[in-house]
């Protein structure tokens, strides 16, 4: 069984309880298109992973979907045979990132320059867009790929985002699709909300996925992987078979403007001049510490590479892993943080 639900607007509807029923025991005027309506679930619940504006156009996009997946969970995904150059430079690259790191860009640009042809085909798109989720194809054979979206919350992890990728990377490994993830994450979002509503709860649905996932798993990190959020994020730490960053990559327990403020307080406060004092203390942190080179001199990627030859690493890294078995323990099933 898949996790996808196929909607219509206007004239598709889930509810447990109308809207007359919703009025008579809280006292709540709500119309049903409202209460249980196709952008409802697609942009609220998360129930709705697909929003069609007809019928034909919603059977055309389970027949998009379909044409990604095996018939079983015992089939490898349909293999087409490839146009796009497996040695494909991905020139368009360079020029989607923005020269400044808190500055936001497209992370679903990014996915398409990599895939064949730039097909990318998304699930999910109108709820938690703080992370992307979509199948695409890579010299083709088909993946499964994560992304943080720093269009969205400056793509940090909330609840929503951690159960909307934990569901697809469980989804992916169910039917024997590889998982490709894009890291750009500042960490967790925080405030009472997110931590009274169980942010560690369900932020670790989407570490032990991943650490559950027995397929094929790359790793990139495109700028911001920090703390925790990094981690979970498909990290070497919790089983990523191979891990790549770019150039661009600040790979740390938090960014350097935070570092410097907890670790040189003290020497900031009694500096002649604080604020100057604090900007040569973040670049030298930043220099030293937030950057790929020292992550790769630790282990915790693999390689850093050009970002215009992330197509042709990741092709090569999925051909390598295409044998990979790995086989769980025996047991009656897993004890997830449901």
């Amino acid at each position: 069984m898949t996790d996808f639900n196929f909607m219509v607007k206007h004239t598709s509807y889930m509810i447990n309880t109308g809207p007359d029923v919703v009025n008579d025991a809280t006292g709540e005027d709500v119309t049903q298109q409202e209460l249980g309506g196709a952008m409802t679930h697609a942009t609220k619940s998360g129930v709705a992973t697909f929003v069609a504006d007809d019928e034909a156009q919603c059977l055309e996009q389970v027949r998009y979907l379909m044409s990604f997946l095996p018939a079983n969970n015992l089939e490898d995904p349909p293999y087409y045979a490839p146009t796009d150059d497996p040695e494909r430079s991905c020139d368009a690259i360079p020029g989607l990132m923005p020269v400044s790191v808190n500055h936001a860009y497209d992370m679903k640009k990014i996915i398409e320059d990599v895939v064949d042809d730039g097909d990318f085909f998304e699930v999910f798109p109108h709820w938690a867009m703080n992370i992307v989720c979509g199948f695409g194809r890579l010299d083709g054979h088909v993946v499964g790929v994560v992304g943080n979206q720093p269009k969205m919350l400056a793509g940090a992890l909330d609840i929503d985002a951690s159960e909307k990728a934990a569901r697809f990377v469980r989804t992916c490994d169910a039917f024997n699709i590889p998982h490709v993830t894009f890291g750009d994450v500042p960490g967790f979002i925080p405030g009472t909300h997110q931590e009274h509503s169980g942010i560690i709860r369900h932020g670790a649905k989407l570490l032990y996925a991943y650490c559950e996932a027995t397929v094929p798993r790359v790793q990139v990190i495109t700028r911001k992987g920090y703390g925790g959020a990094f981690v979970v994020m498909n990290s070497k730490s919790i089983g990523a078979d191979l891990a790549f960053a770019w150039p661009s990559a600040e790979i740390a327990v938090m960014d350097a403007n935070g570092a410097a403020n907890i670790i040189f307080r003290r020497e900031i406060d009694e500096a002649a001049d604080p604020v100057a004092r604090k900007a040569e203390l973040v670049e030298e942190y930043a220099e030293r510490f937030a950057n790929p080179y020292q992550a790769a001199e630790r282990g915790y990627v693999d390689d850093v590479i050009d970002p215009r030859d992330t197509r042709k690493m990741l092709i090569k890294s999925l051909g390598v892993l295409r044998t990979k078995k790995e086989q769980l323990p025996s047991r009656k099933h897993g004890n997830g943080p449901l």
